[in-house]
């Protein structure tokens, strides 16, 4: 039996990348998991491999994290499947872009803030009677270490996630008398967005690798994935309100983000 065997999980933007490495994660100690997943094809791949790779009820619900009542509709699905929700992480995004601030457009900011911030403000109101409910409710969002360090050309993304941040304190606080545990990752992982930005910017993405502590970007499934799986189960119940980087050290003296940007 592993660490979650019994608590079921939703993972949003688990088709792919840190999501679908997370969602295997979960899986791997026991939890059943819905994949909220706005590709179709990705979403029902995930969960036909957390099933017969672990052997946990996984089913996927298409989802548009950007529309509040199919966010709701997520929630509810994971709790008429699986009779309750433990674990909440908020971790779908879909890219916008690269743009100096001056000529990044108002409908991309409100664009990031609705996919960062809004839609897991949706998912946490809506899940917080089930997470409270049996004293295991853990949410774990993801941030990340652009916004931190206010990385170049990436407004939108930069400051929807930490907001992003601010609202999961927010809830660490209120919840709290709940047992409700409630953090942030800032995970460094080879995601399809750090595999495209790879492709176009060869000369940073090797750049990055190289001032890495360890040596190299993390794996979704090896990396990433085992930190949320921790802060999911018991061994994290007096851990809340943090934020952990997850990227082999490469906070500590910050990365070389400066990509090809008219």
């Amino acid at each position: 039996m592993g660490t979650l065997t019994g608590r079921a999980a939703l993972v949003t933007g688990a088709g792919v990348g840190i999501g679908r490495g997370i969602a295997g994660a979960l899986a791997r100690e026991g939890a059943d998991v819905l994949v909220a997943e706005i590709d179709a094809a990705a979403g029902a791949d995930t969960a036909k491999w957390l099933t017969g790779t672990w052997g946990v009820r996984a089913q996927f619900v298409h989802t548009d994290i950007t529309e509040q009542r199919q966010v709701e509709a997520m929630v509810d699905a994971a709790v008429s499947e699986y009779g309750r929700l433990d674990i909440l992480v908020n971790n779908a995004w879909r890219g916008t872009g690269y743009a100096r601030l001056e000529k990044t457009a108002p409908e991309v900011m409100s664009a990031g803030f609705d996919m960062a911030v809004m839609a897991a403000f949706w998912a946490m109101q809506r899940a917080y009677p089930a997470l409270a409910e049996h004293g295991t409710g853990r949410v774990v969002n993801l941030a990340s270490l652009n916004g931190v360090n206010a990385h170049m050309y990436s407004v939108a993304y930069n400051a929807a996630k930490e907001a992003l941040r601010a609202v999961t304190r927010t809830a660490a606080r209120e919840w709290a008398p709940k047992q409700v545990c409630c953090n942030v990752i800032c995970p460094g992982a080879r995601s399809a967005a750090y595999q495209r930005m790879a492709d176009a910017n060869p000369e940073m993405a090797a750049s990055i690798d190289a001032a890495n502590p360890m040596g190299r970007v993390g794996d979704p499934l090896d990396d990433i994935g085992p930190v949320v799986a921790f802060l999911a189960g018991d061994g994290a119940r007096y851990l809340t309100g943090n934020t952990l980087f997850v990227d082999g050290g490469a906070h500590i003296n910050g990365v070389q983000w400066a990509p090809q940007v008219d």
